[in-house]
């Protein structure tokens, strides 16, 4: 089981790895488009890295729901909390991945501002989630 959750611990890394470097892309990308340099490279860079962090998302959630059914009873009110923020982790991934799209389509609309602020966004809820797996405050 320690093996297990050595890869688990390894997935979740290189999945929030891609997660906060993605946004970063977008900055890069709409300031670029605005000044008129070539963003071309940028379009490649995202869509590959949104390919691997797909992949990496599913390897840590396939480990961690076999670690939830091999060590967690159901009814651990910090697990169900945690679960939660995984879900919004998810929704943010997804979002990621509609902004590559758009990127794709040279469709994209945002402010650099707003795509450094929602690169911030990632942060507070892995920090909530070590919170709820290291304290287990309730």
């Amino acid at each position: 089981m320690l093996w297990l959750k050595v890869f688990h611990i390894l997935f979740v890394m290189s999945w929030m790895a891609g997660i906060f470097y993605l946004p970063r892309i977008f900055v890069h990308y709409v300031e670029g488009e605005k000044a008129g340099q070539a963003v071309d490279r940028l379009e490649i860079m995202a869509s590959k890295l949104y390919t691997f962090m797909t992949l990496m998302m599913v390897l840590a959630l396939t480990t961690g729901l076999w670690i939830w059914w091999a060590y967690f009873p159901l009814v651990m009110a910090w697990l169900h909390l945690k679960l939660l923020v995984v879900a919004l982790l998810i929704l943010y991934h997804f979002w990621t991945g509609q902004r590559v799209k758009e990127m794709q389509r040279g469709t994209i609309k945002a402010y650099p501002l707003s795509y450094r602020w929602l690169n911030e966004l990632p942060l507070f809820l892995v920090l909530a989630i070590l919170i709820l797996v290291v304290v287990k405050p309730f």
